[in-house]
């Protein structure tokens, strides 16, 4: 491969990835896919039907992600969510961090960017925040405690930590044999579950699961199968194109927040490139926005006041550095890690719905004592 032929690819896999992001900003605008407002739905109103879509989407992208890891597609291990190292009391800090943020925040990363996108400055504030105190968690000030803290203790596996490696050590076979098995037998009982109920079969919980899921599984095969490099011409090791990990990725929105103002800021530094967590945020702002102008939707929105305002800086402050910690957001460690079976996603993903859960008490508490 040439260095034209590898710029052109780069440059398809940029493309590919700014379209999987507007696809997922348009079905969340459309469906109002939220993590945090399902949780809520849930825990105050009985109501899991966005739960349900949720958890169809995690489904779908497990299924999707172990299919092509059993067809030798893809590999966890080259994630940063299927690494042997298990750095458990991070992803149970940073998740909660994050669980609670974006409770106060009023949603996660995904559902800020979609907001942006539908004309609220609130969020476009929480996004500044949230990004510039994940810069600082990657690289920065609570990097340091981060590396320090939390970061120090950690399992090392004798393999990648997600289930099928895991399975194939403990107990014989390949890999990717117990993807197929543990894949499709766990993403189809999710998805099972989510079906077994009339609000699992509603229109909009099947057409957001069903598209988030598969956006997930496509942003997979972008950056692991279309995006992967066996002998990159100038370094004659193995690459995958445009990440800022330097590892395969699918969607998260709490580094490439950070990642994105970044490049906005130090543009003309030729160092800072466009990545796949880049031109996906650009898409996801795109796609909601379009499916907001088209939908007479489109409303702006400020601060009701200094209270509004406070509660989400704190709540962008803690997604910012929990989603580092973590390693991600609810996309990037709750459908995107999750779909590699990956034994930190899980711990991180109970952390954020526990996060998230403590927080929305904390919200009822303040208002039943203010009444």
């Amino acid at each position: 491969m040439t260095e034209a032929d590898l710029a052109s690819l780069t440059t398809r896999v940029l493309c590919a990835a700014l379209a999987l992001g507007a696809v997922f900003g348009a079905i969340g605008q459309r469906t109002h896919f939220c993590t945090m407002g399902a949780i809520a739905d849930a825990v105050t109103l009985g109501d899991w039907a966005r739960l349900r879509m949720w958890a169809l989407a995690a489904g779908v992208a497990i299924v999707g992600f172990n299919a092509m890891a059993g067809m030798g597609w893809v590999d966890p291990v080259h994630s940063v969510y299927g690494q042997p190292r298990l750095l458990w009391l991070s992803h149970a800090v940073g998740g909660a961090m994050f669980g609670a943020g974006m409770v106060l925040a009023s949603g996660c990363g995904s559902k800020t960017l979609i907001r942006i996108g539908g004309g609220n400055l609130k969020s476009l504030v929480v996004a500044i925040v949230l990004g510039v105190a994940a810069l600082a968690t990657i690289k920065g000030i609570t990097a340091v405690a981060r590396v320090n803290t939390v970061d120090m203790p950690a399992l090392t596996l004798p393999t990648s930590q997600a289930l099928p490696a895991l399975a194939a050590h403990a107990f014989g076979g390949g890999p990717r044999a117990w993807s197929w098995g543990l894949g499709l037998g766990i993403g189809l009982a999710v998805i099972g579950w989510v079906l077994m109920r009339p609000q699992g079969r509603q229109r909009d919980v099947l057409f957001g699961g069903v598209g988030i899921g598969a956006v997930i599984v496509a942003a997979w095969w972008v950056s692991g199968r279309l995006g992967f490099v066996p002998e990159h011409p100038l370094t004659l090791e193995a690459t995958f194109l445009a990440t800022n990990s330097t590892r395969m990725e699918a969607m998260s929105f709490v580094a490439p927040v950070g990642y994105s103002l970044d490049w906005l800021v130090l543009f003309s530094d030729k160092a800072k490139v466009l990545s796949i967590g880049i031109v996906s945020v650009l898409g996801v702002v795109a796609g909601s926005t379009i499916v907001a102008l088209a939908s007479r939707t489109f409303r702006w929105e400020g601060f009701a006041g200094p209270a509004d305002l406070g509660h989400h800086l704190v709540g962008a402050s803690l997604m910012g550095v929990g989603g580092v910690t973590a390693l991600g957001c609810t996309i990037g460690q709750g459908i995107s890690g999750v779909s590699t079976l990956s034994i930190g996603s899980f711990i991180a993903l109970a952390a954020i719905g526990a996060g998230a859960v403590a927080a929305l008490r904390y919200q009822t508490w303040r208002m039943e004592r203010a009444s």
